[in-house]
């Protein structure tokens, strides 16, 4: 294996660059879009965007990505649309878990790069579906991979919008093999599964993680296809919930169930782990956290 792999890493990172900045224009049309509906009085939401830093253990640069959050919108009560390029060695719990995951050598050679963009939107109507995405790359000198999916997390559940957002998602997989699309379906079940609950965090999606078939640009090209299905799988039922009027049940609802994806993203969810334990930005890290919750 190449020992850098310099010109993978600049693509990867250039694709999740791209695919941010296509959410982004999605999610500030949507906001221009809406109409009528409870909150079409409402300013249209725009992002605010800022740079993010990571600092090595010596004090120097460790890279960093753009962080891009939307608060208050006419859509989106919060949505935040992070990437990150980042590198450097790993500290001590980290290289426990990279070997825990059979990553050999850490203890030889602890250096890594990590790129990928993460979305989390909580939305204003409690009928419009919450949603997460993610996809990343990771190096080591001894192995790479990639990771990540998207599921639905309805605080009111349609039938018809999580058959869509999964038809979506297996349109986009069937090219890489028919096995694949149930084979990620059924890891996301078990992966955005809460223990302590007894129950999943939302209607699934799809997931994956240490994807290493030894064909990096094969296994790119699936990580992309899992970032194009997310637009066409959500924006659909953001249009056709946005507009629906809500009771205040409805909105209780949401905020018990807000109360649930907290629980397990700071819990459970393996990125956050990951980016506290490597000290990127903790309120980039952060930023899927829900303006308002409550439990009961």
């Amino acid at each position: 294996m190449s020992d850098e792999m310099k010109t993978e890493k600049e693509t990867a990172a250039a694709w999740f660059r791209t695919l941010r900045d296509e959410i982004v224009a999605s999610f500030e049309d949507l906001e221009d879009t809406l109409t009528d509906g409870p909150t079409a009085d409402m300013p249209a939401g725009r992002f605010e965007v800022s740079e993010t830093t990571r600092t090595a253990d010596d004090g120097g640069d460790a890279g960093g990505g753009l962080m891009s959050v939307m608060r208050g919108g006419r859509v989106f009560e919060k949505v935040g649309v992070n990437i990150s390029t980042v590198y450097g060695k790993l500290g001590d719990a980290a290289q426990k878990a990279m070997a825990a995951r059979g990553v050999p050598g850490m203890d030889d050679d602890p250096r890594f790069w990590a790129s990928g963009i993460s979305l989390v939107a909580h939305m204003q109507n409690p009928h419009a579906p919450a949603v997460h995405m993610n996809t990343r790359m990771f190096w080591t000198p001894h192995a790479w991979w990639f990771g990540g999916g998207s599921d639905l997390n309805p605080c009111l559940e349609y039938a018809d919008d999580t058959a869509h957002f999964h038809g979506t998602q297996k349109k986009h997989l069937d090219s890489h093999g028919a096995e694949l699309y149930p084979a990620l379906k059924e890891w996301a079940d078990e992966y955005f599964y809460i223990p302590h609950r007894k129950r999943a965090r939302g209607v699934g999606g799809i997931f994956m993680d240490d994807r290493n078939t030894g064909d990096w640009a094969k296994d790119f090209a699936l990580t992309q296809d899992i970032g194009r299905a997310f637009l066409p799988a959500y924006v659909p039922l953001v249009e056709k919930r946005r507009g629906t009027d809500w009771s205040e049940a409805d909105k209780n609802a949401q905020l018990v169930h807000r109360g649930l994806y907290a629980e397990y993203n700071l819990v459970y969810d393996r990125g956050t782990k990951f980016g506290l334990a490597t000290g990127h930005d903790a309120d980039a890290v952060l930023m899927s956290l829900p303006p308002m919750a409550k439990w009961v």
